[in-house]
């Protein structure tokens, strides 16, 4: 039987990960100080904390991908057209507004994937937030299992 301590500590491993927003890598330090606390009391924050853990580690390897993927379109059309070898600093300096390259098409539609993403990675959050604080376990989609 699931008292609320162990679903409000449960909740709080999930929510703990907004804590990025204020400490450095904190959506990976709350949630392993709060399931490594209490992971021994309770199978339901065990399974918990595994799910926020592993959805964390997830979501970094995807942006890890996407920003290897969408960096070089912008670099690519940052530096087209740039003579390195014949360049007088600033005095004949121009930008020339015309017809977007291809390749920043491509970067801008990975970028805007990357701010969907992250939309619904909060959305998943406040799921799996309301779920723990619920009784219920929740498993984020996409996850991959890192911590069994």
């Amino acid at each position: 039987m699931l008292d609320t301590h162990q679903k409000n500590i449960a909740t709080f491993i999930h929510l703990s990960t907004f804590s990025r927003f204020f400490i450095p890598f904190g959506n990976f330090i709350g949630p392993i100080i709060l399931w490594s606390a209490n992971k021994e009391k309770s199978e339901f924050i065990d399974t918990h904390g595994k799910q926020a853990i592993n959805f964390q580690i997830s979501v970094f390897l995807y942006a890890v991908i996407l920003g290897t993927l969408t960096i070089p379109f912008f670099v690519f059309k940052i530096f087209n057209g740039i003579d390195f070898i014949d360049f007088h600093g600033f005095e004949s300096f121009h930008i020339n507004i015309g017809k977007p390259s291809p390749l920043l098409y491509i970067g801008g539609f990975l970028g805007a994937f990357a701010v969907i993403g992250f939309i619904i990675e909060l959305a998943l959050i406040v799921v799996a937030s309301l779920k723990a604080r619920d009784g219920q376990v929740y498993k984020y989609p996409l996850t991959i299992n890192f911590l069994k």
